[in-house]
């Protein structure tokens, strides 16, 4: 007798390192910046960072257009500081569309990928039955998010513990946990190197 069941699987992994010129190379943009690339490495949802070489682009921005971790419509506005230095947003894109830049900047500015990663597992209501995690080189929280991790709930959490290759497996009772906005998960990169999720 053949097994029928409503138990699906999606497997995650992104052990692509930051990249301070993914998206946009050594640039100084006054306006629209030309884009490398609109995708982040391995088509996971990462934050954006903003690298500034000038040292007089204080309160300068870059508005950030694109989407969200769903596919939906997304924006960030990321402010330089006065020194030469990186500034990582919080919101995490799937795809980056264009660069807005408030004021030409001092000097060459790049635009990259950053280290906090997010991936949908399913769009609509769901339930969360399981999942295994093989852990990165450090330890970390990976959170199971009601929606998207810019304005969902967490409903769960789990941790890796920082020996690379070993895994935590866990098997969730009854009917699972309920995500009714939608199911993704967010990490940070090397908490985890692989994740395969099951959902119903």
């Amino acid at each position: 007798m053949s097994l029928i069941t409503d138990v699906n699987v999606i497997t995650i992994s992104d052990e692509n390192a930051a990249s301070a010129t993914r998206l946009v190379t050594a640039a100084r943009p006054d306006t629209s910046a030309t884009m490398a690339n609109t995708t982040h490495a391995n088509g996971t949802a990462r934050n954006v960072t903003v690298t500034t070489t000038g040292t007089s682009d204080n309160a300068k921005t870059c508005t950030i257009t694109g989407t969200d971790v769903f596919g939906d419509a997304m924006t960030e506005v990321i402010t330089s500081t006065g020194s030469a230095e990186t500034v990582a947003g919080a919101k995490l894109f799937l795809t980056v569309s264009a660069v807005e830049c408030s004021a030409k900047y001092a000097a060459n500015i790049t635009v990259g990928s950053g280290s906090l990663c997010a991936q949908a597992v399913f769009g609509g209501r769901t339930r969360l039955k399981g999942f295994s995690i093989t852990s990165g080189g450090t330890a970390g929280t990976i959170s199971f998010i009601n929606g998207t991790p810019e304005s969902g709930s967490t409903l769960m959490k789990s941790r890796t513990i920082g020996t690379a290759n070993t895994t935590v497996d866990r098997t969730i009772p009854q009917n699972g946990v309920m995500f009714a906005s939608g199911l993704s998960v967010s990490y940070t990169l090397d908490n985890a190197d692989m994740m395969t999720v099951f959902f119903a």
